[in-house]
């Protein structure tokens, strides 16, 4: 024993004791996990039952504690608020501006700064606070909430505010924690009221964002305000006049000075050109840009939302706190949970209301039959409190058993505390009247609670009607696919004719009006002399007289024909031809015509669509020729270039000539050929062929991030080549078979489904969203097989599989199916014999017309005009 004394008493051994190791990764472990527990908790994440983070309560609170309906200055909200929330003047007081900046909860006075402009708010000595009638209406109800103590144990504090509105969705909120954050968008407050009620009937909800700072929002992609969803938000830009256009609205998140600050960024940058821009900002919103020389304003526009900040995209990321634990729901999950929770809170008020109702009613009848029975006399001649009590229980035993409970010593009691003057000026029919009044308001508040949910839309629709005033949509929503004309549209200026005497442009507002047009267009004119000439559009510019047709030119384009008959000046013979100007030299003149002295035009049409009409031509009575009047059809000659003299209409003198009939296409399909090199679309046969492709045929384009895209086969479009899997005509029949790897799970997937969606030039994504995922190869062959080489049992094996006997065809949403449980080594595409390239219209029809050619290659083409003509008047129709 005295050795172990010994031992224990070792100053030796108490200094090892003293620096006896602890594991650090131990400390690491318990003290972060405690950390980021308590951030997750109390600092960034809201709770969904109110929607507040802990600051933003107990300044509710301590707010609630201090109203007298009159204003406080910020500064005593902090110091009342810093009794529950222990971190500091400077939290608080950022959470009281962010609060007043939502013009919700809190009405204002004094400088609270500006979110469109990014301005700060005062200082908190300057400004004032106090609760709106909104919020003493919704968030406070000390009967329904749920207490505890504060940090010091010195005062209770709510747990949640008993708030019986979706505050949360109405606000919204952000908040980085530490391995999560969330970012809840704000929602119109007159769009939740309606949801709610919808919800109560029964139906779904589906609610969009709506920003304080307005715009516009294209919620395509929102997910329901799910991780992994996007918004895009535009700034609202007007053209004010040529050369300036105005910012009317910002996207939420910026302010007007970071916008400009992007717009300056873009400028300096080379991929707008500006000359200036001014911050107009005072109530409403205004930046206007002034545009440099020879800029157009909607190509501008398109540059601003490319470029700038006046379009950004938002990620939301909806994660509340539901009993101690973040979790994640959709924004109309969060409604629909404070719907139900408004409900519940109602059914607790009406429940709590009707037990006071019952006493009130109990104790008036108690009163009643104490004075009116005169029971108060009984115990005049009792001497102890005890004979007191009971004499009062004795008189009231007749009447107990009318009341809803057992009648207690507490009620006894109170009836003894009753003064002799209110005995004395007791009045029945008052108290009957009163009594009566306490029925029907209990007889209410049954009916409410029968009809709860009928109760709990009326509560919502009062809400309305008190509150929703001013509380309109500011967002404008929008699908950017098919953006606004204001957005978009590329005609900024007018064009006038003058036709005799040969003047075009914008500034000859006296003039004939021609179209829309953008200051950065050419012109193209067609002159009665057979001559063509492209110009850039002026204000006035002279071209040349006699102008039988001005449009805007479009170079390259194959669709527009015109269809011609002149009169040739040397020959006298009357000439007609169709032909196409795809490509002209800027200021030069073309003549249509075979150039000689005298020729001019008869008869002159534009057509966008290579129409062919039929025209009856009348002759001179002087003509030598029998027939006089005869029709003739465009669609029965070539389309060539604009330099061919013609075909040969008629060799006698032409008195008139005049429409018919309208005519139809005569154009068929476009053949369209993609060069992967260059990532561009082309007629010229380079590359690939994709298809033969007519209107509103389309183009899908797979890349390789796991993503598909609809675009038209515009020639201007551009496919960054590198990042596309596949490019071909569209067919919305087609079963599209894929392969993918999943950057979570570490394997790959197949599935098959169809292409559902129809809105163009926009990435839709069917695969996980990891960051690691990505398509391995898709296919829309009917019947696609894949090899697979894998490792079983540490040996590797080769196996092909039919991809359409693995999976169902299902949504392009669908995850998919597991590729193979064994690991894969490699995957490649079995090709398979693909369908005979398809045939265009136009190459069937020139096969046909080859094979017709070797079994009546003599035949005269004017032999297929539908009437007899004799061999002597056969010079008068030429070679058609």
């Amino acid at each position: 024993m005295s050795e172990e004394n010994n031992n224990n008493n070792n100053p030796e051994d108490k200094e090892d004791s003293l620096h006896e190791s602890i594991p650090v990764t131990g400390m690491y472990k318990d003290w972060f996990l405690d950390y980021a527990s308590y951030v997750i908790l109390e600092r960034a994440v809201p709770a969904i039952e109110d929607g507040f983070k802990p600051v933003q309560r107990r300044i509710l609170h301590a707010m609630k504690e201090m109203d007298d309906g009159r204003f406080n200055k910020v500064a005593n909200i902090i110091g009342q608020s810093m009794q529950y929330h222990p971190h500091g003047d400077a939290s608080i007081g950022d959470a009281i501006v962010n609060l007043g900046q939502k013009e919700l909860l809190i009405e204002t006075q004094g400088n609270w700064g500006d979110i469109r402009t990014g301005d700060g708010a005062a200082a908190a000595r300057y400004i004032e606070a106090r609760l709106s009638k909104f919020a003493l209406e919704v968030g406070f109800n000390p009967q329904t909430t749920e207490w505890q103590l504060s940090y010091d144990g010195r005062k209770k504090e709510p747990v949640t505010l008993p708030v019986k509105f979706p505050l949360l969705l109405a606000q919204g909120v952000e908040g980085i924690a530490v391995g999560l954050s969330t970012k809840i968008l704000p929602h119109n407050f007159c769009e939740l009221i309606e949801a709610s009620i919808e919800i109560l009937q029964g139906n779904k909800s589906n609610i969009l964002p709506d920003f304080p700072t307005g715009g516009m929002a294209d919620f395509t992609e929102y997910n329901e305000g799910l991780r992994g969803g996007r918004i895009k938000v535009r700034a609202k830009i007007e053209e004010e006049d040529s050369k300036t256009l105005l910012i009317k609205d910002i996207p939420f998140g910026t302010t007007t000075n970071s916008l400009i600050d992007s717009i300056i960024k873009a400028n300096d940058k080379g991929k707008i050109k500006i000359k200036k821009v001014v911050d107009n900002t005072a109530k409403d919103v205004e930046i206007q840009i002034q545009l440099a020389p020879g800029q157009s304003p909607d190509m501008t526009i398109d540059a601003l939302y490319a470029f700038t900040d006046c379009e950004v995209s938002i990620s939301p990321n909806a994660c509340v706190i539901i009993q101690d634990k973040p979790v994640f729901l959709t924004v109309n999950d969060i409604l629909a949970y404070n719907t139900k929770q408004t409900k519940k809170l109602l059914k607790q008020e009406l429940e709590i209301r009707k037990a006071e109702l019952m006493e009130k009613l109990l104790f008036s009848s108690l009163e009643k039959i104490f004075i009116e029975n005169r029971i108060y006399r009984d115990i005049e001649e009792c001497e102890t409190w005890d004979a007191v009590i009971e004499t009062i229980d004795l008189g009231l035993t007749p009447f107990k058993p009318e009341f809803y409970r057992e009648i207690t010593t507490e009620d006894i009691v109170r009836l003894t505390e009753i003064k002799i003057k209110r005995i004395s000026k007791f009045d029945a029919f008052k108290a009957d009247e009163l009594m009566k009044k306490l029925q029907e308001e209990l007889k209410q508040v049954n009916y409410n609670l029968k009809h709860l949910t009928d109760y709990a839309i009326k509560f919502f629709t009062n809400l309305m009607d008190k509150y929703g005033k001013g509380r309109e949509r500011k967002t404008e929503i929008r699908t950017f696919d098919t953006i606004a004309a204001n957005v978009v549209a590329a005609n900024n200026a007018k064009l006038y004719v003058n036709r005799t005497d040969g003047f075009i442009g914008y500034g000859l507002k006296k003039d004939e009006f021609v179209c829309d047009c953008s200051d950065l267009d050419d012109i193209i004119v067609f002159r009665k002399d057979g001559v063509c000439i492209v110009s850039r559009i002026q204000e006035k510019g002279f071209v040349g007289k006699d102008i039988i047709h001005v449009a805007v030119y479009r170079k390259g384009d194959e669709r527009m024909v015109y269809n011609l008959i002149y009169l040739d000046g040397k020959s006298g013979r009357a000439m007609v031809k169709r032909f196409q100007v795809l490509s002209v030299t800027r200021d030069r003149e073309y003549d249509l015509t075979k150039g000689t002295k005298g020729s001019k035009v008869l008869y002159f049409t534009a057509n966008p669509n290579g129409e062919a009409e039929i025209v009856t031509v009348f002759l001179t009575q002087g003509a030598k020729a029998r027939i006089k009047v005869f029709d003739f059809e465009f669609s029965t000659i070539e389309i060539k270039g604009r330099g061919a003299g013609g075909n040969i209409l008629t060799r006698y003198p032409v008195r008139k000539i005049q429409l018919k009939m309208e005519g139809v296409s005569t154009l068929g399909g476009i053949d369209i050929f993609y060069d992967e090199h260059i990532g561009r679309l082309n007629t010229d046969q380079r590359g690939q062929r994709i298809g033969n492709f007519l209107g509103d045929d389309k183009i899908v384009v797979f890349y390789k991030e796991g993503s598909y895209e609809l675009t038209t086969f515009e020639l201007t479009n551009r496919y960054e080549s590198k990042e596309v899997v596949l490019l071909e005509k569209f067919d919305p029949e087609k079963v599209i078979s894929a392969v993918y790897y999943d950057g979570g799970s570490k394997t790959f997937y197949v599935k098959r489904f169809n292409i559902e969606t129809s809105t163009l030039n926009k990435n839709f994504n069917f695969i996980s969203d990891h960051k690691q995922s990505y398509l391995k190869f898709v296919s829309t062959e009917k019947q696609p097989q894949v090899k697979l080489l894998l490792l079983k049992n540490k040996t590797e094996e080769e196996v092909e599989y039919d991809l359409d006997m693995l999976i169902d065809v299902k949504g392009w949403k669908a995850l998919g199916n597991k590729l193979s449980s064994h690991e894969i080594k490699s995957i490649s595409l079995v090709e398979t014999k693909s369908a005979s390239e398809e045939k265009s219209p136009a190459t069937d029809e020139a096969e046909n017309l080859d094979t017709a050619s070797d079994d009546a290659e003599d035949l005269e083409i004017g032999a297929t005009i539908d009437f007899k003509i004799k061999k002597e008047d056969d010079d008068q129709l030429g070679l058609f």
